[in-house]
């Protein structure tokens, strides 16, 4: 197949690829859909993300799939036994950064489900059972911690820690989950769940520009970048904006400003990535000089050297800064992820499968965004599809797939659940 073509393209596109896939996105586009922002604010265990579950819960009960809901509140839909074993799985998440775009997770959703579609337009048999699933809580927009129904699962993330987690109204995760009715109890790790899976496949909208610069539609991803989120907290003394002298402040806004510079430069001087997107200020007054500034660090590298380098690098010049005006600094590292490199044989799979009709190769891309693929990884064989997003923007309303790539990606998900599942 040419890479920017539809996978297979010998073999006519079969409708209900694409009329399923419009029918759905319709469907969930305006759930959690901000009127001022036009982005998304789909937060985990709120009334928008009980909307999200029930779509999904609709989804699969039309197909007359087996539904069930896990320990942690992630969502599966299984065709087949699902106690049987060696199962596939694909699927990804539906929630949302604040005013996060359309695409990010739900495409990884639909397409799931377009995939089953065509694979039944096909008429193939399965030999294996099939699972579509919805992870809870993946871009940890709520509780500041990315992939809890996955790290939950997986064991990478313990009850008594998620207990702990709250939001920034003090509301903690196990009151989140009861109101919104499962039992917060229950969470933990799930090994005879995932000792059921032989692989997990996650499309997902690329976020950034490499298809698009290559002229491809659909990518391979071959491992995700170590990436970790530290918090700096900046604690001055509190004053009056107007009466106090200069010289006399202990101002907490200044050397926080300075570290946000230090980390692009130090960004920029491994080859990495680092941003200060977060935020938080006390008293938080416009006449009044802060008395504590937390701010907190997203930093991701190719390596864990370069990302060592310039995490270390941003604290040290922090912690300079913070002197040189009396501020006190604690550095805390809220959560990390080490670098996953994909399963190699079950990458290699899939590349043949989406080439075996051609001499072509699909494109290999790294990545340096976090998914529920990467959680699971340790665990299970996981891989991961990528769909061009023409801008490379993403966590952003301006996020953008055109039509045709996405049911190019609904067409190679379903080659690669054929290839997988019904041999």
């Amino acid at each position: 197949m040419p890479t920017g073509s539809a996978p297979r393209n010998d073999r006519p596109e079969p409708a209900a690829a694409r009329a399923s896939f419009q029918e759905m996105w319709r469907d969930l586009a305006p759930i959690g859909r901000h009127p001022a922002s036009r982005g998304y604010r789909r937060y985990a265990w709120t009334a928008a993300d009980t909307d999200c579950r029930a779509w999904f819960r609709d989804q699969a009960e039309t197909r007359g799939l087996t539904y069930e809901v896990d320990r942690n509140g992630n969502q599966w839909a299984w065709l087949g036994d699902p106690t049987a074993g060696d199962a596939v799985v694909t699927g990804s998440h539906l929630d949302s950064v604040p005013d996060g775009g359309a695409f990010d997770g739900p495409l990884g959703v639909v397409s799931s489900f377009a995939a089953l579609d065509e694979l039944r337009a096909r008429d193939v048999t399965f030999t294996k059972p099939l699972a579509l699933v919805n992870f809870g809580d993946e871009e940890g927009a709520r509780f500041g911690l990315a992939c809890v129904g996955s790290r939950l699962t997986a064991g990478r993330l313990t009850p008594e820690q998620a207990h702990r987690l709250t939001d920034g109204d003090g509301i903690s995760l196990p009151q989140a989950m009861e109101a919104a009715g499962h039992d917060p109890d229950a969470i933990g790790a799930d090994p005879e769940r995932l000792a059921r899976i032989g692989a997990f496949v996650e499309l997902h909208v690329e976020q950034g520009r490499a298809l698009d610069l290559s002229g491809d539609r659909v990518g391979l991803a071959s491992a995700i970048w170590p990436h970790g989120r530290w918090r700096f907290d900046f604690r001055g003394e509190a004053n009056h904006a107007g009466t106090t002298r200069l010289v006399d402040r202990r101002d907490p806004m200044l050397p926080y400003a300075e570290t946000v510079l230090a980390a692009r430069r130090e960004a920029r001087l491994a080859g990495a990535v680092a941003t200060f997107g977060k935020i938080s200020v006390e008293p938080n007054g416009v006449n009044a000089i802060p008395s504590l500034v937390r701010g907190w660090l997203d930093s991701r590298a190719a390596d864990q050297a370069a990302l060592d380098t310039v995490v270390g690098g941003v604290e040290k010049a922090a912690r300079e800064y913070a002197e040189s005006h009396g501020i006190d600094l604690d550095v805390v590292r809220e959560s990390f992820t080490p670098v996953v490199e994909f399963d190699h044989a079950l990458r290699d799979e899939l590349a043949r499968i989406l080439g075996s009709d051609t001499d072509l190769k699909v494109p290999v891309l790294g990545t340096g965004a976090g998914h529920d693929a990467g959680i699971l990884s340790g665990t299970i064989p996981t891989a991961m599809l990528f769909v061009r997003n023409p801008t490379g923007v993403s966590h952003s309303p301006a996020e953008f797939a055109a039509e045709d790539d996405c049911v190019a990606g609904v067409h190679a998900l379903a080659d690669v659940l054929e290839g997988l599942a019904c041999r």
